[in-house]
């Protein structure tokens, strides 16, 4: 057993990798260790998670409110099943996860890059951000002064990465995403599901105490094209791995 070590200031009055890891991430590494099946070893997993933040000027910016706790809690679970996990993530207020290589990012265009140069070499592809829809059309390279009664903003539509990503895949890759509304939750999901090429998909809606943002529990449907899930509020960590266990099973069929 071998715990990698740390970068940063050593005894030796110099910078490097060799520092102790905090006796915290040893402990939870242990209990990673010995507390989980290792179903997803040898399985390399995207995730996306959080917010995106498209500027109006250097002050403003057009954003919603994304926490991020749930792709977090996919990440950490798929790192505890053994997979090698990719996280691109928005700005959120969540602590890095020891152990997952971590892309940060700003914006939609961001974010699409970053899911660009990972995406190919991934089994299954979690895309549980909220990606922002549109973004302005020109930013103000100086703050907007409050001199008018009104300000009229021309927005543009981001590329949809989901979508593209239902394209480009392979055979053999999984493509899960995820669907908030606000009505007719199956219906709009299922639409999603069929029109962007998904393997599944998790729905939720914001109206249902419990399943909005900020929050550590949900409330969704799974959908694929084969069945419907409708599962109780419970804790986002064990809805990770339920989200996991759908995903692995689509992905042992495609493979044979």
């Amino acid at each position: 057993l071998f715990i990698e070590p740390d970068e940063g200031f050593l005894a030796c009055n110099t910078v490097g990798k060799g520092r102790l890891k905090e006796p915290a991430e040893i402990v939870e590494y242990m209990v990673d260790l010995l507390s989980y099946q290792k179903d997803l070893e040898g399985i390399n997993v995207l995730v996306t998670a959080g917010p995106t933040i498209e500027p109006i000027d250097p002050v403003r910016y057009i954003t919603n409110h994304s926490s991020g706790k749930m792709g977090y809690e996919i990440a950490r679970a798929a790192k505890k099943r053994g997979a090698k996990v990719t996280l691109v993530s928005g700005q959120t207020s969540l602590t890095k996860i020891t152990g997952i290589d971590t892309v940060y990012v700003k914006t939609a265009q961001d974010m699409y890059n970053a899911v660009m140069e990972n995406y190919k070499t991934s089994d299954i592809i979690v895309k549980s951000a909220a990606v922002a829809d549109f973004t302005p059309e020109n930013v103000s390279v100086n703050k907007i002064k409050k001199e008018n009664d009104e300000l009229v903003i021309k927005l543009k539509k981001t590329k949809d990465i989901l979508s593209e990503l239902g394209k480009l895949k392979g055979e053999k890759q999984v493509l899960v995403g995820f669907a908030m509304e606000t009505e007719n939750l199956v219906e709009n999901a299922k639409a999603k599901l069929y029109g962007k090429n998904l393997d599944m998909i998790v729905a939720n809606n914001l109206n249902d105490e419990g399943a909005g943002f900020r929050v550590d529990t949900n409330k969704v449907v799974i959908l694929t094209k084969d069945e419907e899930l409708d599962l109780p509020l419970m804790e986002k960590e064990r809805l990770a791995h339920i989200i996991l266990d759908n995903a692995k099973k689509i992905l042992n069929s495609k493979k044979g």
